[in-house]
Formats: structure tokens, sequence, C-alpha cells
């Protein structure tokens, strides 16, 4: 319990103020927040030109940054979090990293490889519902994937909320659904 070195990844509109003022709200708990830029400077206006830059850059390339950004801090055992693409960045960095403290995720998940195994990894998912990218068949799919990895799962879903309904800067924004989500985050994070 107490202070989390936290390792927070952006979504596919890059490293925004949004995300700063997440890792603000997140040090006012008491955590320590780094933010890696894997867009190396890049933000984007749409989420498609956010796409085109991940497909662009490619999948292997922004892990790879991903993974040079927390390989410093990671022998402390960090938590790793992020919003929609930076969940799934967070993901795939969480189940590879024996000493991850705890998965914090906002608005998206990823593919869960076959051999991938944690020892009863916390791991906190929120989404809104119904959520395009998140739909209800692939969340049942991916919580019963991530269990048998031995991971121990809670999802929140955020029924009418927009997709990346915690960003301010965003017209998915839901700020009842945010403020709940934060709460219950910082809750889970005092867990740890």
């Amino acid at each position: 319990m107490g202070l989390m070195n936290i390792m927070l990844f952006h979504s596919a509109y890059g490293l925004r103020p949004s995300v700063h003022a997440a890792a603000d709200r997140l040090r006012a708990a008491g955590h320590e927040v780094r933010v890696p830029d894997i867009f190396a400077g890049h933000t984007f206006e749409t989420v498609e030109e956010g796409l085109a830059f991940q497909q662009e850059t490619g999948k292997e390339e922004l892990l790879k940054r991903a993974v040079l950004a927390a390989a410093p801090y990671s022998d402390s055992g960090l938590v790793y979090a992020g919003f929609s693409f930076g969940a799934s960045v967070a993901q795939t960095l969480a189940l590879g990293d024996a000493k991850a403290r705890g998965l914090l995720m906002f608005h998206g998940t990823s593919d869960i490889a076959e051999s991938a195994s944690v020892n009863e990894l916390p791991v906190q998912l929120h989404v809104a519902d119904p959520d395009p990218y998140e739909t209800h068949d692939w969340l049942n799919s991916w919580y019963l994937q991530m269990r048998r990895t031995g991971a121990d799962v809670e999802i929140y879903r955020y029924p009418g909320a927009g997709h990346l309904f915690t960003d301010a800067e965003l017209p998915d924004f839901d700020q009842a659904s945010a403020e709940l989500a934060w709460k219950v985050a910082i809750g889970f994070l005092a867990t740890l």
C-alpha cells in the first residue's frame, strides 16, 4: 500500500495536456507518475490521424519505445496504466513484466498472448458501455483470457459514456463517468 510507481501511456491522440492532467491527478493521490511520449512529439486532432500514425510507425516500434521508457524503472515494480491505445500498450508490458504491481486500463484492451502468465496481477478496466472499440463479446472473451493468465480482473462499465470519456479535451468526455472512474481507480491504486 502507499506510493506506486506508475507508467502512464497516452492514447492514439498522443501526449496531450489531458494526459498530463491525469498524471497530476495521480500525483495528487501520492503516486509517482511518468508519462512517456511514444509518439515522439506527435499529437493528433482526430483518432483517424492517430491510428494512421500508429500504422505508419508500426506496432513493434511503438512497443519498443514503451519498453525502453519503462525499463529503467521496472525493477522497482511498476503499475502500468493507459488510455485506449495506451491501455493496450500498458497491458502488453504488464503481462511481460514479472515485477509488475498492477495494471490500470482506461478505454481499451489488447490481444493476449497464449503464453501470457502472471501471478494474481491486479487489473482494473474502465470502459464505456457500449463502446464501439470494446464490444461486449470482445470484453467477455478478454476477461476470460485475462483470468486464464492468472490476473485478478475487475471491469467497470459506464453506460452512455463516449469511448474516451475521461478526456476533457474530447467530445467523448462525460464528467460524471470520469469522476466515478477516477475515484474507483485511485481506490484501486491504494490497495496495491
